[in-house]
């Protein structure tokens, strides 16, 4: 399922370094209403991906710094950089382009998300099954289950815990059910891990 939205340049989808804080915001919001109405083998938009996540980041508890990961997890979908048939560097595209105006409390679980993914399937046997299709097609190209030494430099890593709650919530964000939140009632936490502030 795939509308005719178009992916966003990657050196047009945010500004520069240093930008305000308004100008970072405001490129955020035309890049979602640009392209996140496109559908990429899951039965929600884009945008409401991502603001699922968000919602569900919130009310488990998640700091804002998590809660705007999830809501910025998918960002590399809608860079034109991925091929759309296998977007399997997602996640590095998207922690690349956050990463002008986020720390690491935001990018490392963005980058990390698919390996969580990778090491939910090792260590827990349920979490294949629990897998949507698109995430089961994308685990093969992503590398597969980890191995027993990958899963555990993985543990070691100073975002394992967030990236493992943050792949939690992607899986369950995918609800036909429309959340009826928007990207802008994430601002505060937005406006408050923006680096740097202004």
């Amino acid at each position: 399922m795939q509308n005719l939205s178009l992916p966003v340049a990657f050196d047009e989808a945010l500004p520069p370094a240093g930008a305000s804080a308004a100008e970072v915001i405001a490129a955020l919001e035309q890049l979602y209403a640009a392209a996140g109405d496109a559908f990429y083998g899951e039965e929600v938009t884009q945008l409401e991906h991502a603001i699922q996540c968000a919602g569900l980041a919130r009310r488990g508890g998640g700091c804002d710094e998590l809660v705007v990961a999830a809501l910025l997890h998918d960002i590399g979908h809608l860079i034109d950089s991925v091929d759309w048939r296998d977007a399997n560097r997602h996640d590095e595209i998207g922690a690349e382009l956050a990463s002008n105006h986020f720390g690491e409390g935001v990018c490392a679980p963005i980058r990390l998300h698919a390996v969580a993914k990778r090491y939910l399937c090792r260590v827990d046997p349920s979490y294949v099954a629990s897998l949507s299709t698109a995430s089961r097609h994308s685990l093969v190209h992503q590398g597969g289950r980890m191995t027993d030494d990958e899963c555990r430099a993985f543990e070691d890593h100073e975002h394992f815990s967030a990236a493992v709650e943050l792949r939690r919530w992607d899986d369950a964000g995918k609800q036909t059910d429309l959340s009826h939140l928007a990207f802008r009632d994430f601002l505060p936490e937005l406006l408050r891990v923006l680096q740097p502030l202004t």
